[in-house]
């Protein structure tokens, strides 16, 4: 009998792993910080991706980057991405990769304070500021 119940109880814990449809108007004025880069922490100490009606912003420690942007499908479409240009030792890498990642429509996943974004062979994870 215990298996009976547990095996009833599957589809709702299945049905409850199922995250929202995320919107842009939902994110409008949030800003979340990077905790994994391509699955390495950040090298920069302050980071950022930034969402205001229409645009999407992010800082990975040096240069600042924007670009316009939707959510369509479950993907951010942003482009052209533009960044200012500035050398910073370490971070350069990992700038490349939010920049390319964000060019690259990733997925988004929005699980409570946990942001997912995949795409173009990138990953990162992010939290929402408190």
């Amino acid at each position: 009998m215990k298996h009976f119940a547990l095996l009833a109880a599957l589809p709702l814990v299945v049905g409850c792993g199922t995250p929202p449809p995320v919107s842009l108007s939902r994110l409008n004025g949030t800003t979340w910080h990077f905790t994994a880069i391509d699955g390495a922490a950040p090298v920069g100490k302050q980071t950022s991706l930034t969402f205001q009606p229409g645009r999407v912003g992010a800082n990975v420690g040096c240069n600042g980057m924007g670009a316009d942007a939707k959510i369509v499908g479950g993907r951010i479409i942003a482009g052209p991405v533009i960044s200012t240009q500035m050398y910073c030792d370490g971070v350069m890498e990992q700038e490349r990769a939010v920049g390319a990642l964000l060019a690259a429509k990733p997925s988004i996943t929005v699980r409570g304070t946990l942001m997912t974004l995949r795409g173009g062979g990138h990953s990162a994870e992010l939290h929402l500021e408190d």
